[in-house]
């Protein structure tokens, strides 16, 4: 687990990584939000459900804390709000969804399209599947970006392929959340790339909806679902406003 603070930090902050992703994915953020949070950044490793990875993320967090997750770690932060949102000071969900799996033809489809990618990662190794992965991954125009694609790349190689294959099978399997966001009332930040293909903006407009408070959702220009190494000081500027939100703000008193 990777962790930084700031000798005042008034709140423990959780983040919670997505499908092969590690630090990397919150490390360009951390010098934002270091002033403003003492930051946690959560490793799943071999789990292979959902509620699992919550429940460690659970073991290790102190009693109370705020938590964000991207991507699959935004239903992993979800997990934990069904589990305990009693703990939960504040929520933030980034390029992240909350329906379960698709029954019938179009499950299958999203099956065979994950197995198809694990067996890339299996046969030519998970480089080769991070380079087919990343190109729906980030906004069009920063696929020329080269540093940027590396880092995704590399990020995504320093996993195995059966760390992939649990995670595929956390994801097939995933549960429903519409009941969870019903039930936030902490103030909370929807927010992903206005160019996320994969967890769109309409998505997150549904998300939103289900909470409460109806949170605004914010949309990162020029990012995809990679959004926090894409654009991390606009994804740091979203953090920060979020984690100094009164909860009045949020209309929960």
């Amino acid at each position: 687990m990777t962790t930084t603070s700031s000798p005042t930090s008034p709140q423990a902050l959780w983040l919670v990584p997505g499908l092969m992703c590690d630090a990397a994915v919150w490390s360009p953020l951390l010098p934002a939000l270091a002033p403003h949070a003492e930051c946690h950044i959560v490793d799943h490793g071999m789990a292979d459900n959902l509620g699992t990875m919550a429940e460690q993320l659970l073991a290790t967090a102190p009693p109370t804390f705020a938590l964000a997750g991207h991507s699959m770690g935004g239903r992993v932060a979800l997990e934990v709000m069904r589990r305990a949102p009693e703990r939960v000071t504040r929520l933030a969900l980034l390029d992240t969804g909350y329906k379960a799996r698709a029954p019938g033809a179009a499950g299958e489809e999203e099956a065979r399209k994950r197995y198809a990618l694990l067996d890339i990662a299996r046969t030519q190794g998970v480089r080769a599947m991070a380079q087919v992965w990343v190109q729906g991954m980030v906004a069009p125009e920063r696929l020329a970006d080269a540093e940027l694609i590396e880092a995704i790349v590399a990020m995504l190689a320093r996993k195995s392929a059966d760390v992939f294959a649990q995670q595929i099978q956390a994801l097939l399997n995933r549960p429903d959340t519409q009941d969870v966001l019903a039930a936030v009332r902490i103030p909370t930040l929807v927010a992903c790339g206005q160019q996320d293909s994969w967890s769109p903006p309409s998505q997150h407009q549904e998300i939103a909806s289900y909470i409460p408070a109806r949170p605004r959702v914010q949309t990162i220009a020029q990012a995809g679902h990679m959004a926090t190494m894409e654009r991390p000081a606009a994804s740091a500027q979203l953090l920060r406003d979020w984690l100094l939100q009164p909860v009045a703000a949020a209309g929960l008193e």
